[in-house]
């Protein structure tokens, strides 16, 4: 996966900003670009999965949880991931099919992009993290990979459980995960970092958006503050060239039609998860 290059015949050249994040993403794997969407349209979003959230499941998407005892539970129960709200909420399917995101995706795929997921994290004060892990292990694009687009809805440091990335495993294959801690993961795979190689902190603000390449090694801490949320709009695409992806991915061009694909094989969501914490 490169940037579009300039000097090929009838190929586009790229604006002097897009060429820079191509080539940050070419080199490290990863390229913030900063405050892409607004504090009021980060607002509004924020809003509308308050709203949803107050709703009540949403079964196979959404399906919050309280003790049967009214106890203190884990608060990825009652604040879990919402997965493809964008199948049921004008809005986030807006926002995965923003202009603006396709802009800067063309520019990192070097061709036309497909939508393939998204999700949005609650992660309120006291939920785990996911550990490292690379998410094309989840999609099994062939060929090829995928590309995330992680919009920050709150301010996100190391104290709410922000993200970590390790720069320079784009490069790498997907790696055989082993056994996360349960303790401060709510999934199972952990993918340690190669030797001389190290995890380092992305700190953003509301509207900032991490694109990074499917390979590379990513993930957060728990939330250790004691009243942030760290909220987060996720998107995955994949490029136009793509010929297979796993089938809980519904592909989409930009414009919204729906582009189905063969399957791959050893695909599934992303991050299996542990049981659910009861009480506690």
């Amino acid at each position: 996966m490169t940037a579009t290059d300039s000097g090929a015949a009838g190929a586009p050249s790229l604006p002097e900003p897009l060429r820079r994040r191509a080539g940050e993403f070419e080199e490290q794997g990863f390229t913030v670009v900063r405050g892409l969407f607004g504090y009021d349209e980060i607002d509004r979003l924020c809003a509308e999965f308050a709203a949803l959230h107050a709703a009540g499941p949403v079964p196979g998407l959404f399906e919050p949880r309280v003790p049967a005892d009214g106890g203190p539970a884990d608060p990825l129960l009652t604040h879990p991931r919402v997965m493809h709200p964008h199948e049921i909420d004008p809005l986030a399917r807006d926002v995965l099919l923003d202009a603006r995101l396709r802009t800067v995706l063309e520019a990192l795929f070097g061709e036309e992009v497909l939508a393939a997921q998204s999700m949005f994290y609650f992660k309120p004060p006291g939920a785990r993290g996911q550990a490292l892990h690379q998410d094309n292990f989840y999609l099994r694009v062939e060929p090829g990979t995928c590309v995330a687009a992680w919009i920050a809805c709150d301010v996100i440091d190391r104290d709410n459980g922000g993200l970590e990335v390790v720069p320079g495993t784009h490069r790498m294959d997907l790696f055989c995960p082993e056994e996360a801690d349960e303790g401060l993961s709510f999934a199972r795979e952990f993918v340690p970092p190669p030797p001389g190689l190290t995890a380092v902190p992305v700190d953003m603000e509301p509207g900032d958006v991490l694109f990074f390449n499917g390979s590379l090694v990513h993930g957060s801490q728990p939330n250790r503050s004691a009243d942030r949320f760290r909220r987060s709009f996720i998107a995955h695409y994949v490029g136009r060239s793509a010929e297979r992806v796993g089938s809980h991915y519904r592909t989409l061009t930009m414009r919204g039609d729906r582009v189905p694909l063969p399957e791959s094989e050893g695909a599934g969501p992303c991050g299996s998860e542990f049981a659910p914490h009861g009480p506690h």
